[in-house]
């Protein structure tokens, strides 16, 4: 591991949160009122996953870094830690969400499918790193 993954690994990341915050402000401003609130999560889930992998497959294809297994399942984690700690620490103490709120995305039983996001990002560079190999 080098200097490169990690700049490559935290710029990625900073692209997601910047898709995931236009994504958010679409759903809410645009879908969401017409859809409702479920649906409009549904699908700015299933929007957002898209994303991620779509960003991912472009980073990893251009940023040319030949990536083992356990680099591309590092790569995921720190952008799942980094996930999780932006969304509860932010989504909190600067966007006023309660910790119900940020919780109740997590409720698969009450359609809440956010945790796909979260595998998404996880398994992306490994699922890539392993596609762009062959």
């Amino acid at each position: 591991m080098n200097s490169k993954f990690f700049i490559v690994t935290i710029g990625a990341w900073f692209i997601f949160m910047i898709l995931a915050i236009i994504n958010a402000g679409i759903r809410n401003n645009v879908y969401k009122p017409i859809v409702g609130d479920l649906a409009a999560h549904q699908i700015s889930t299933i929007i957002f996953v898209t994303l991620i992998l779509i960003v991912t497959y472009l980073v990893l294809r251009f940023a040319n870094l030949e990536l083992s297994n356990s680099e591309a399942l590092l790569m995921g984690a720190i952008w799942l830690i980094s996930t999780m700690a932006f969304e509860f620490i932010a989504g909190h103490y600067a966007f006023g969400n309660s910790w119900e709120k940020l919780f109740a995305d997590y409720n698969i039983l009450k359609g809440r499918i956010w945790c796909l996001v979260l595998i998404t990002t996880l398994f992306a560079p490994y699922l890539t790193n392993k596609l762009l190999q062959r």
